[in-house]
């Protein structure tokens, strides 16, 4: 239980950096939407569904690679720079390649026309690639705070360039020119658009990287050929694992473009509703991803010990996982009425894709969760084969159901497709588990969990049809707690555990 406990305070710790983060810049997107149409706002979102995949790419699983392999070797700080060495060499190499072929691979992205917003995104993402190394030396550390702390002030630095950019120059421009002009108009003004946002990125990630220099800079630089060697043949399968997860997460937005080449607009306005709807959603990825900024230390140091604890702790992770995210889910359900003003009117129609993709993200969280067994015992090639298998299906599902529905709903075939294949992928890895590495998982109760969460989710929804707006919300608040309450008795929670059960006595 102290190995939860600390899973829980890193967590919460990590958190801090992607909640909080994700969710002020998920306040930017009411300030993209209302600026810039459904087609252009489309861009951004297959732009940055493409850097995703390029970012997994340049990162070639050396970051599960460092933690593995920092926890066994002798001399960790040489597994780090020898990381350090080997990502930023082929990073350099990315953004050579990017500006000498940028005409072609503008072509091949579907943006002839801006190639610029194409380099700029390919060297923010060299950037982030080489961070992620000292980042997870952070986590390493145990230094989840300074993690934290970089991190807000990368999003609040965002933020603020995003706002200067495109609500002050506009006003500045108009009533004291000179201030700006220097700048402002050789990169063309206002009319440069969408163009600023991505400005904005690769200054805040430039801000972060000169944060990250006391990980860089006073330390003896070891370069271990024999080393990288292992660490690459441990982590190429996580590799593909990655490119196949971060192009089925991103699948919908990449592919959409491709299916309706006779109509590019209404395709581009279709991705723009399926990402700007995915934002509410993201609540769901914001959790799953602070719990994995904390899961992988906390299964590698656990790997340590031996016994009992250890299968405990795994399963116990897993189980609070679930948990919360069915917590996450119904919060989220039950509030869409008001999340959905984050967004503009026009994008309202994507609001279907809405719990699809949270139980599809769960699915996603609980195949993360399951991939411990694959990784504790070297066995990368498995995460390969279900990533594998994940984008295969991803890819013909969506090729199948997005044409099928057609426009101007052909996104609702993305969603469908993503928690299909995060269910059969994750079915897949907990059979496998059981048979290399099998644990005590409580299967049962999770699943007695989750229906009791369905029936909560049915039973929110209903009463929208027979009650008022506040009278509703009320009733969901109950239910909240129903789920809280329930969930506290059985598993025994110190403090809240004895309330609820005097509570249901009563």
């Amino acid at each position: 239980m102290a190995g939860i406990k600390s899973l829980a305070k890193d967590t919460a710790v990590y958190g801090l950096s992607s909640i909080i983060g994700r969710f002020l810049n998920w306040c930017l997107v009411p300030l993209y939407v209302y600026l810039f149409p459904s087609q252009e706002y489309g861009v951004v979102t297959y732009l940055y569904g493409a850097t995703a995949v390029a970012l997994v790419i340049l990162n070639y699983g050396m970051e599960t690679g460092f933690f593995r392999f920092a926890n066994k070797d002798k001399d960790p700080e040489s597994v780090y720079t020898t990381s350090l060495l080997s990502v930023g060499a082929t990073s350099l190499l990315f953004i050579l390649l990017l500006t000498f072929f940028l005409n072609p691979v503008s072509q091949a992205l579907k943006l002839p026309h801006h190639p610029l917003y194409v380099w700029i995104m390919g060297v923010t993402v060299a950037i982030d690639a080489y961070s992620n190394i000292p980042f997870a030396y952070l986590r390493y550390k145990n230094k989840a705070w300074r993690f934290a702390g970089i991190k807000l002030l990368n999003v609040g630095f965002n933020i603020g360039l995003n706002l200067f950019f495109l609500l002050l120059c506009p006003v500045i421009m108009r009533h004291y020119p000179p201030a700006i002009s220097w700048f402002y108009e050789p990169c063309g003004g206002e009319s440069f658009g969408i163009g600023w946002i991505f400005v904005a990125n690769i200054i805040s990630t430039l801000l972060v990287f000169i944060c990250l220099l006391p990980e860089l800079t006073g330390r003896r630089y070891v370069f271990r050929p024999d080393l990288l060697k292992r660490m690459l043949s441990y982590s190429w399968p996580l590799l593909i694992l990655g490119v196949a997860g971060i192009l089925s997460q991103n699948m919908g937005q990449l592919v959409i473009p491709y299916l309706f080449p006779a109509d590019e607009e209404a395709a581009r306005s279709m991705v723009g509703i399926y990402g700007a709807n995915m934002k509410i959603a993201i609540v769901m990825v914001m959790f799953t991803q602070a719990f994995r900024y904390a899961y992988e230390p906390f299964i590698f140091a656990q790997a340590k010990g031996d016994g009992e604890d250890k299968s405990r702790a795994y399963c116990d992770a897993m189980k609070y996982f679930v948990i919360f995210g069915l917590l996450i889910f119904l919060g989220v359900m039950y509030f869409l009425p008001i999340l959905k003003h984050f967004i503009a009117p026009g994008y309202w129609s994507g609001l279907r894709v809405v719990p699809i993709m949270m139980m599809a993200e769960l699915c996603f969280g609980v195949f993360f969760n399951l991939s411990l067994w694959y990784k504790l015992t070297d066995k990368t090639q498995w995460g390969m084969y279900f990533s594998l298998i994940c984008f295969v299906l991803m890819f013909g599902l969506n090729v199948w159901l997005v044409p099928a529905i057609g426009i101007p709903d052909g996104y609702l075939g993305s969603a469908w497709a993503a928690l299909i294949s995060y269910f059969i992928v994750m079915v897949m890895s907990y059979l496998a588990g059981r048979r290399y590495y099998p644990l005590p998982y409580e299967t049962k109760r999770m699943g007695s969990y989750l229906l009791f969460a369905v029936a909560l989710y049915a039973g929110g929804m209903y009463v929208e049809n027979i009650m008022g707006m506040w009278l509703t919300y009320a009733v969901r608040i109950v239910l909240l707690l129903i789920y809280v309450g329930v969930v506290c008795t059985f598993e025994n929670v110190p403090v809240l555990s004895p309330i609820f059960r005097r509570l249901l006595r009563r």
